[in-house]
């Protein structure tokens, strides 16, 4: 494998802790954290791993000789500027960073491992001079993942989306009313709104709404009804669909009030009634480094 370049993007989660207790001296989260409370018990064991991770990422650079840019999560960056980028948080890290990288390899960097998943992380906490001194020499494993793409009306609103997209009300509690048009079937539906996306968000929000898992290189995209509301025991064809490359899903909004939102909660959109929404696999995919390729699949 050929050796990267070291101009290196680190791209650093701002914990919990940090925001609203060292910055912005939430008051209640102070309250709940002087009483004990157990929902915020795990707060300051998770931010002090996190920082742990973040000075062992930093020196670990330092010993290589990288050419390190450090910036945090929520900051823009020209991901073509850089051979390499990293980040150091969790899977909602990662996603986010990876909306502004079109070429460059990815390597995410699980900085609390006790209290997070980190799918898509290739390495962790105890573990980042051996995987970043890896990643730089072209060693470590590549795997290129499917991206989707999302037009309104015809504009693009986003073409880098790796997780999903959700599509529903304004208001979790309302009805979600839509057209969706795949392959010559048309079909309306109300449901609490629907989930579509690549591969790699099939193990997330896809299966706990009653997806499949899909191979992680697939090039599909996968949509899945949430809650489909059927009184008269309707059968939906499109309650679950897989999108095959060259294909778009269209949907067609007859919600007044609804939202789009691309890989979490930190990216929306307004959906007005009567507007299109196309969903399709996006010619940019995205390499992440030091994940496997292979994955089970759900029966």
């Amino acid at each position: 494998m050929t050796a990267l370049g070291k101009r290196v993007a680190l791209v650093l989660k701002r914990s919990t802790w940090r925001v609203y207790v060292e910055e912005e001296k939430d008051a209640l989260l102070e309250q709940l954290l002087e009483r004990h409370d157990p929902t915020v018990a795990r707060l300051r064991a998770s931010h002090e791993e996190h920082e742990h991770t973040v000075t062992e990422v930093k020196d670990a650079l330092a010993a290589l000789d990288a050419e390190t840019t450090v910036m945090q999560n929520s900051e823009p960056f020209d991901g073509d500027a850089f051979d390499l980028v990293v980040t150091v948080g969790g899977d909602g890290t990662l996603l986010s960073a990876s909306h502004h990288v079109a070429r460059a390899p990815v390597l995410g960097i699980n900085s609390a491992p006790s209290h997070s998943v980190g799918f898509f992380c290739g390495a962790q906490k105890g573990d980042a001079q051996r995987a970043l001194a890896a990643a730089l020499e072209g060693s470590l494993e590549r795997t290129v993942l499917t991206r989707m793409k999302v037009c309104v009306n015809g504009a693009v609103v986003h073409e880098r989306v790796l997780n999903d997209a959700l599509f529903c009300h304004a208001l979790p509690a309302a009805t979600s009313r839509y057209i969706l048009e795949l392959d010559g079937v048309v079909e309306e539906q109300k449901s609490s709104g629907l989930w579509i996306g690549p591969a790699a968000g099939s193990t997330a929000a896809q299966r706990s709404a009653g997806g499949r898992i899909l191979p992680l290189t697939s090039k599909q995209l996968q949509l899945v009804v949430r809650e489909p509301y059927t009184p008269h025991d309707e059968r939906y064809q499109l309650r679950r669909a897989l999108v095959s490359p060259g294909h778009t899903l269209i949907a067609r909004s007859k919600t007044r009030e609804a939202k789009l939102f691309f890989d979490g909660p930190a990216q929306e959109l307004d959906v007005q009634r009567g507007d299109v929404i196309e969903f399709t696999r996006a010619d940019q995919s995205l390499t992440l480094l030091g994940i496997s390729r292979k994955r089970k699949r759900s029966s």
